[in-house]
């Protein structure tokens, strides 16, 4: 079986009001790409992967007026896809949905959220909830939301197998409103403790299902990893290992391969799963941040984890076709995970 996780730059944008693909050549929001390009794109990258779930980070948006669920599901039936049922969760007012795309032939799906509407650390409440923590120790409780609650799905093979998924977005926003160099030090500081906390809380809950055994994947796009972020020296440890459980009893980690590369060394090789140009240097920057995390029962089935990067991996490379549409579909590359269920 293979499991995906996949950050789509502004998926949203390729759809109109009803949920169709617009598929014309006026611009997408990625830059230097026509709508029809970055649709076509994406159609020849999810064909390729032939996952039977993909986690889809920055999904279609939904609201009053839009219906990302019939967008995605109209997305599959255009490109024959075998995941051709979507299912959305706790849905944001970013335009950037998480969500599952699966294949009904061989996957049940369901949103299944769990815990208390707010609590505190060890009380893991539910992600659309409030999560109650110290963020900057003043003896004060600070309320903190997710602006993207993660997607909890109870998944069911159709061998009976069930194992859970959460799908994360988390980011440290920009110091916007920031007038100096103080402020947008004192900015950012709030903001990164902020993402941190709601890695802790995504922790709980993983604790939460570790300790009943349940068979767990976390996966997503995390913005974040060892190294990565300027202020983690401050703060001691990256989002990326609070979740993972760096530290902890074997039997309460999650693993994931390419994290375990970034966390044994500082300066070297490093996997990368996204690309950014940066214009003011006009030159390109890989980084890691997309995981497929898994716990421990699902790791002793010797999982294979693969990193489509054009530029990384042979196969992707070699195909010519493939390996254009993954530089136009979006600025991350989808990770899979193929595993025996």
């Amino acid at each position: 079986m293979r499991i995906a996780t996949y950050n789509v730059e502004w998926f949203s944008s390729l759809f109109d009001e009803s949920g169709g693909l617009v598929d014309d050549d006026s611009w997408s929001s990625r830059r230097d790409v026509t709508k029809a390009q970055q649709t076509a794109a994406l159609g020849q990258v999810f064909q390729a992967m032939d996952a039977d779930a993909v986690m889809i980070i920055e999904a279609p948006d939904t609201s009053r007026s839009r219906d990302g669920m019939a967008a995605l599901d109209g997305f599959a039936e255009r490109f024959g896809l075998r995941a051709r049922r979507s299912l959305i969760g706790f849905v944001n007012d970013t335009q950037q949905e998480i969500a599952l795309l699966y294949d009904p032939d061989v996957l049940t799906a369901m949103h299944d959220p769990k815990g208390p509407e707010a609590g505190r650390k060890g009380e893991a409440p539910r992600f659309d909830g409030e999560f109650h923590i110290d963020l900057d120790v003043d003896d004060r409780e600070d309320d903190v939301r997710f602006s993207k609650p993660p997607l909890e799905v109870a998944l069911q093979t159709a061998s009976g197998k069930a194992l859970r998924l959460i799908g994360a977005h988390l980011k440290s926003k920009a110091p916007h409103g920031a007038r100096d160099a103080a402020e947008v030090m004192r900015i950012s500081i709030a903001n990164r403790r902020k993402q941190l906390a709601q890695c802790i809380w995504l922790r709980d809950r993983v604790e939460h299902h570790l300790t009943a055994k349940d068979p767990l994947i976390v996966l997503g796009d995390f913005n974040d990893g060892p190294g990565l972020d300027e202020y983690e020296q401050l703060f001691g440890r990256s989002g990326v290992e609070i979740v993972l459980g760096v530290g902890k009893d074997p039997a309460q980690q999650l693993f994931d391969p390419h994290a375990k590369i970034a966390l044994s060394q500082r300066i070297g090789a490093q996997p990368a799963t996204s690309r950014f140009y940066l214009r003011h240097e006009k030159r390109y920057l890989n980084a890691l941040l997309d995981y497929v995390m898994v716990s421990p029962d699902l790791a002793a089935l010797s999982p294979k984890w693969h990193i489509w990067h054009p530029f990384d991996d042979p196969a992707c490379w070699g195909n010519v076709v493939l390996r254009a549409a993954l530089l136009t579909a979006s600025d991350h590359f989808p990770v899979t995970l193929d595993i025996a269920l």
